[in-house]
């Protein structure tokens, strides 16, 4: 098991380095027919990954450095964004490293769309130009393929199902991870979890804890002679002078 897995390790260093050797060697651009990206990834304005069902918006802001967007409502629509550096560099790195990706094997879709997995994809992937509404490209990211190395993507558009590395959607899929949590972790709590405030009591009034003080007991009723049944009741005495 170790082994295999070491095994693995290695082919994927491999394959990192050779996208790496491929990027800063000048033959990979926008004229690349075996790149993934329509354009470099100096030309792109923002990423969003849609997974399950989730929007999560990646963006470069004038600066060019890059945020997690997030998906915000339209009445939200004037609003900032501080960039946390950490997380920052985090997205570059993604983005570049999604900006090598390279297409591995081609097939032509026809109906068997569902067999790849990208008829109904569960992760989509989509990349902007600087301050575009309409995304360059659309990825719908399909099943493993049996050598569990690769991935099935659709470009939207094209007939055609190609193979890339799937380690480069494990890392957008870390990227999204880190971002939502780094987002959680700077929300603000919510009230609704706080205990309810004590009642201060008013002045003069007993704490709230204190019991009321114990009613009085009647006195005993003196005790009477008494009384047979058809007999006169006993005389009163009497009075002393």
């Amino acid at each position: 098991m170790w082994g295999l897995a070491a095994v693995l390790a290695v082919v994927i260093g491999t394959i990192q380095y050779l996208d790496h050797r491929r990027a800063t060697s000048g033959g990979e651009g926008a004229g690349d027919g075996r790149a993934l990206l329509p354009v470099p990834v100096e030309q792109l304005g923002a990423l969003e990954i849609a997974d399950a069902g989730r929007l999560h918006r990646f963006e470069r802001d004038q600066s060019g450095t890059w945020f997690y967007h997030g998906v915000h409502a339209a009445s939200e629509a004037a609003h900032t964004h501080v960039a946390d550096p950490a997380l920052s560099a985090r997205i570059e790195r993604a983005v570049e490293a999604f900006g090598r990706t390279r297409r591995e094997r081609d097939f032509a879709l026809g109906r068997d769309g569902g067999a790849y997995g990208v008829a109904s994809p569960e992760i989509v992937v989509l990349v902007y130009g600087p301050r575009q509404t309409q995304p360059l490209a659309q990825y719908a990211v399909g099943h493993l393929a049996p050598d569990a190395l690769s991935r099935y993507v659709m470009v939207v558009g094209q007939p055609v199902v190609v193979t890339i590395p799937n380690y480069q959607i494990e890392n957008l899929l870390g990227l999204v991870r880190a971002a939502s949590g780094a987002a959680a972790a700077g929300a603000p709590a919510s009230p609704a979890g706080s205990p309810a405030p004590a009642i201060l009591p008013g002045p003069g009034s007993p704490p709230a804890s204190a019991a009321p003080p114990p009613a009085t007991p009647p006195a005993p009723a003196a005790p009477s002679s008494p009384v047979l049944p058809g007999s006169a009741p006993p005389p009163a005495p009497a009075a002393r002078r």
